[in-house]
């Protein structure tokens, strides 16, 4: 059970960017985006990544570097679509 409701929360929490990610795609403009915020929420989903290494855990390792990579993504086109 307890490995149910960790890869079900990890699963959750991964993709609970998709739809900001999914949005700068087809709008092409974050101005209404903080970029301070998805900086923030990287470096906390790293350091569970990094957590996870350490507890040798590969729920958190796999859900969490699955975040890194989509609010790298999402940073990037943030930065990418910010208008001056």
């Amino acid at each position: 059970m307890i490995k149910i409701v960790g890869i079900l929360s990890g699963a959750l929490t991964s993709i609970s960017m998709i739809p900001q990610f999914s949005k700068l795609i087809k709008k092409k403009d974050s101005k209404d985006i903080s970029i301070g915020m998805l900086i923030v929420l990287l470096l906390g989903v790293a350091g569970w990544t990094f957590y996870g290494y350490l507890r040798a855990d590969p729920i958190l390792i796999i859900t969490n570097s699955f975040s890194v990579f989509i609010d790298l993504l999402t940073i990037i086109l943030a930065i990418k679509y910010r208008k001056h």
